[in-house]
């Protein structure tokens, strides 16, 4: 992991830009934490849509810095095909396919959907797995870790196949490919899904319904009215909540 630029908030929160190879990220942690710190702080994941970091970053580090004063650091990269990084011609072809079919008002069809989802899900997991391994080296940052945010899928498969994963929140307001059904009968960690009733980029059965299937027997569903962009400020703070019971 290399880092690019480094600053202190005016918190304290301590803020550094890294480039893991190719793939560039944020890493925020607590004013208590040090690099001789003899007990590193939990660690939370921030998953985020594919909207590209540099239009996130003020939602990402709004979000850290209310994690850095419950005594957490957290993390974020770069989805493939998305920022900086390279083109992804295949990505670029389904996103301009759903915004031709959401325009035209016909339903969004499952092969859009795996072609949307499945391949972003297969390249992204391994990154974010190679991403936390880079943190974890890191002697003021440790263990338990979460995963918190979108895309959800992304936070399924990971929740599913890496065991460092303790807590997840996940935001149902993403498509969700019908394979990932099956996988999330895998995960069975503490889970706290946030779904927004109104959700006009959402299908609300489809989200009730993988809620349904996911195979934790501690896990918690709140549901909103709003639309997506709608979430209230208590349900971040009942999300934070959740990480300070099962990560501390």
């Amino acid at each position: 992991m290399h880092v690019t630029s480094e600053q202190r908030l005016d918190d304290g929160v301590r803020e550094r830009a890294f480039t893991l190879g190719d793939i560039p990220g944020f890493l925020w942690t607590p004013a208590s934490a040090s690099a001789s710190a003899s007990a590193p702080v939990p660690l939370i994941l921030l998953g985020h849509p594919t909207l590209g970091l540099a239009r996130m970053y003020p939602r990402l580090a709004a979000r850290a810095r209310y994690s850095a004063a419950q005594g957490f650091a957290t993390a974020t990269v770069e989805l493939p095909g998305c920022g900086d990084r390279p083109r992804w011609p295949a990505m670029e072809q389904a996103r301009a396919e759903l915004r031709r079919t959401l325009q035209a008002g016909e339903p969004v069809g499952d092969e859009l959907v795996d072609a949307l989802i499945l391949p972003l899900v297969d390249k992204a997991v391994p990154e974010w797995q190679t991403a936390l391994d880079a943190f974890l080296a890191l002697p003021e940052v440790g263990g338990p870790v979460g995963y918190s945010g979108g895309v959800i899928s992304i936070g399924i498969r990971l929740a599913a196949v890496d065991p460092r994963i303790a807590a997840a929140g996940l935001f149902a307001g993403s498509y969700v490919p019908r394979a990932m059904f099956e996988e999330a009968r895998k995960v069975t960690i503490p889970l706290y899904v946030l779904l927004q009733w109104d959700d006009e980029g959402n299908d609300r059965q489809a989200a009730l319904d993988l809620f349904d299937a996911l195979g934790s027997t501690e896990k918690a569903l709140e549901a909103n009215m709003g639309g997506h962009t709608g979430v209230p400020q208590f349900a971040g703070e009942a999300a934070a909540q959740f990480f300070t019971r099962h990560l501390k």
